[in-house]
């Protein structure tokens, strides 16, 4: 609703500067600008305030702190060559999306060349001594020569046998051609964080040459103040509030994990951890406002956004009492739907100002 509000200016009243007055002059004579019989000495200034009614609320959250989005430490996987050659061609850039098992690289080692003519050395000796062991193993069994002679034949076939299997195992993990080329492929789903090769360049087991990082459920890294780090506990739930482009708010819920023991020395603030789903306009180094929900809620109240103003670093609103209007601190704990829910400062049936809000802080500074 609409209150308007009118009284003679004064100095420190709401509205100032409008003040005008009437000097009379230093002769006996009247002055034409001296106010007449039956008119004020001071104007009056109507000012219309829209007004608003504080409603109670219950289950409100704890409060709102900042927070920044990171992943987690799992979601980042480093892509490396097993032996270091040159990068042939190079598929993906940063920020592309690759499904597990994709190519990210062609690169073209020595190593694979020589593991292909260990391999083909390494098949042929299985045959070889295969070979020798059925031909001892006959013989031993006719009494032509000692079992012994078989035992140690077939040995030296489980032998042969064991370095074929390593050889094919390297590879395989090589995933080289016949000409040496290798291709790096993307070990999980997600997206090409880094690429730090580019082609003709050279690449080796030291550096990573991709990072890839799975999409999935994100964290957030909290900064509770000292008079919420005592009510927080892992298991709370949070929320984040996400504006969408028909300007309807979007929530994304998610719980506390951790809680640090100890308070920073600098921001006097407790370092907190939590997880959170991955959402459309979340991304990692996002900063946000994090709601924190209490395990039962708390009661408070709700008045229009519109009420809530900063004056000196704290939110404030404008408190009618007694036909002025005064600003009391408050404590608001969530932005919702236009409203904001305040847990301190402000009793249900309290009648604040939502208009006019730059007039009030400006009369309020004098």
């Amino acid at each position: 609703m609409k209150r308007r509000l009118s009284k003679p200016l004064l100095p420190g009243l709401l509205l100032p500067g409008l003040l005008l007055s009437s000097l009379a002059a230093c002769s006996e004579t009247p002055s034409s600008d001296t106010p007449q019989d039956g008119e004020a000495g001071t104007r009056e200034i109507a000012l219309a305030i829209d007004t608003a009614t504080a409603e109670a609320a219950s289950g409100i959250p704890l409060g709102s702190v900042p927070g920044r989005i990171v992943l987690p430490p799992e979601a980042r996987v480093a892509v490396t060559p097993p032996f270091p050659g040159a990068a042939v061609r190079v598929y993906v850039i940063e920020g592309q999306a690759v499904a597990r098992g994709a190519p990210l690289a062609l690169v073209r080692a020595a190593e694979p060349i020589s593991i292909r003519g260990d391999l083909s050395r390494a098949a042929s000796e299985v045959e070889l001594a295969h070979a020798q062991a059925s031909r001892v193993r006959q013989l031993a069994e006719e009494g032509i020569v000692a079992e012994a002679r078989a035992q140690e034949a077939e040995a030296r076939l489980q032998q042969a046998r064991a370095t074929l299997a390593e050889t094919q195992r390297l590879a395989s993990m090589s995933g080289a051609g016949a000409d040496g080329t290798m291709t790096l492929r993307a070990p999980i789903a997600g997206r090409v964080a880094h690429v730090g090769v580019e082609t003709g360049a050279g690449v080796d087991g030291m550096e990573a040459p991709f990072v890839i990082e799975a999409a999935g459920p994100l964290r957030i890294e909290l900064q509770l103040p000292e008079r919420l780090a005592r009510q927080v506990r892992p298991g709370m739930g949070v929320e984040v509030q996400l504006p969408g482009s028909d300007g309807q708010v979007t929530p994304v819920g998610g719980q506390i994990l951790t809680v640090a023991p100890s308070i920073e020395p600098q921001s006097r603030s407790v370092m907190a951890t939590a997880t959170i789903g991955a959402a459309p306009g979340l991304v990692p180094g996002q900063n946000v406002m994090v709601v924190i929900s209490g395990s039962s809620g708390g009661e408070g109240v709700s008045v229009p956004a519109a009420a809530v103003t900063r004056i000196g670093g704290e939110d404030h609103v404008f408190v009618r009492e007694d036909g002025d209007f005064t600003p009391r601190p408050v404590q608001v704990v969530a932005n919702a739907g236009g409203r904001a829910v305040i847990s301190e400062g402000l009793a249900a049936g309290e009648v604040v100002a939502t208009s006019s809000i730059t007039e009030l802080k400006a009369a309020s500074a004098e």
